[in-house]
């Protein structure tokens, strides 16, 4: 991968993120400690875990998603297991199809396309994210989809003008994947939404 404005603005998420992780993880221990005492049990307790199991969860996603990329692999049970944590409780579902080991590079894409999706459904669905031939078809299923075309436009490459801070994942998908020579490929319908690289 290049040295570009790209991946300087992914060594920043990555710092953000591990500097983030260590305090989430201490807070997490002390509720363990706390959870371990008789008299301090109750739904305040319950809320504080749950919050900080779904920020954790969130940070070891942007971690990746908005992280520095490498081709060290990743295995399958880690990057199930993070977008089984972040999505928990919520209206998506996520299934990642491939068995073996892919580079952490290629694993961000499909969580940048999974985030562009996400933004889509607004009532939630089913993501499929696959590879075959070389090609990765990150696809959502829902009864009905918002893909709103100016967003969509820019993962093809139109300029991305005016970009609220929650649509950056359709801006930095399009420049990850010109530094791996790969190109970004939309399809949408009322239910369905295929995002291909």
């Amino acid at each position: 991968m290049g040295q570009s404005n790209v991946n300087l603005a992914a060594l920043i998420g990555s710092r953000i993120c591990h500097d983030l992780i260590s305090p989430i993880g201490a807070i997490n221990n002390g509720l363990e400690l706390l959870g371990m005492s008789d008299d301090r049990e109750g739904p305040e307790i319950d809320l504080i875990t749950q919050s900080v199991e779904n920020a954790s969860a969130r940070i070891r996603f942007f971690r990746i998603a908005y992280g520095a990329a490498s081709d060290t692999p990743m295995g399958r049970s880690e990057v199930i297991t993070i977008l089984r944590d972040v999505t928990s409780g919520g209206r998506l579902t996520v299934a990642y199809g491939p068995m073996d080991d892919q580079p952490r590079w290629a694993v961000r894409m499909v969580f940048l396309a999974i985030q562009c999706l996400e933004t889509s459904m607004p009532y939630g669905g089913r993501i499929e994210a696959s590879f075959t031939s070389g090609r990765w078809d990150v696809t959502g299923y829902a009864p009905k989809t918002n893909a709103d075309p100016d967003l969509w436009a820019v993962l093809t490459g139109a300029r991305p003008d005016g970009l609220a801070p929650a649509h950056v994942q359709f801006a930095l998908l399009p420049a990850v994947a010109a530094d791996a020579t790969r190109s970004v490929r939309c399809e949408a319908s009322e239910d369905k939404l295929t995002i291909s690289f």
